[in-house]
């Protein structure tokens, strides 16, 4: 069930031909009307912690809020949808007003995969474009999210990602290598991916009843035959997931500050 807060509503090493990078992207940049899905009802075990990641403090405040602040200050975003778990509802709420998260339009309860979970939050988007964002990536920048929303109105569909460092190995159920595909070609997929609200919406209709699950947004929209382009990311743009993370992220978040 939707519990309404009630804010405002509304690869390779160089870039890939189609890839844009956050500097180019910036360029002639137009702002239309963009909703934001943040998913927090994941209960990962994999960060050891009786908390759930996206709860756990970052410089006196929680991941999520990190989060929230940045799509908050963006004026290209006109509402967020929040999807965490029915327990969680509650603080959510407090912190929407204790931060002044005022573009939380609703705050609704996940499903039982990160997909279903999606496909819940749009049910409650208003806006014509939807990106879809993690609530444990709480650094990736203005400039990358504005990246990716361009190179989406451009295309239809985008996602931000970074070229492969290391060299990659297909290995076998034996732990056997079987090849090593070109690194040129693979690039590591981050959120937010952007996309017309409808087309996603419509491609996660499609996975329900397929019943498929893919494991992020982009592989729904693919299924549909529409090209998903590339706009070039920063590495800091992490995923809070084990213990390692977190002192990294605070690391990154103090020279971020350092900086400003």
């Amino acid at each position: 069930m939707d519990k309404q807060y009630g804010g405002e509503q509304a690869a390779t090493s160089q870039a890939a031909p189609g890839a844009a990078s956050s500097d180019a992207a910036l360029v002639g940049f137009r702002e239309a009307c963009w909703g934001a899905v943040i998913v927090a009802a994941g209960r990962g075990t994999r960060m050891g912690t009786p908390e759930s990641k996206q709860f756990l403090l970052l410089r006196g405040k929680p991941v999520l809020v990190h989060t929230l602040e940045l799509f908050q200050r963006m004026d290209a975003i006109r509402e967020i949808v929040l999807v965490t778990g029915a327990a969680d509802a509650e603080r959510c709420r407090r912190w929407c007003g204790e931060y002044g998260l005022t573009k939380v339009a609703a705050i609704v309860e996940g499903g039982s995969e990160r997909q279903h979970s999606v496909r819940i939050g749009l049910d409650s988007l208003s806006a014509d474009w939807a990106l879809v964002h993690d609530g444990v990536r709480p650094l990736v920048s203005e400039a990358a999210v504005s990246a990716c929303l361009a190179r989406a109105e451009e295309t239809g569909a985008a996602v931000l990602a970074v070229p492969v460092k290391d060299t990659i190995k297909k290995v076998d159920a034996a732990g056997i290598i079987e090849s090593t595909p070109d690194r040129s070609s693979l690039w590591a997929i981050q959120t937010p991916q952007a996309f017309r609200r409808a087309r996603l919406r419509e491609a996660h209709e499609r996975a329900l009843a397929d019943g498929f699950l893919g494991t992020d947004d982009s592989m729904v929209v693919e299924r549909l035959g529409d090209p998903v382009a590339v706009a070039e990311g920063e590495y800091t743009n992490i995923k809070i997931t084990t213990p390692e993370d977190l002192p990294y992220a605070e690391f990154l978040l103090e020279q971020r500050e350092r900086g400003r």
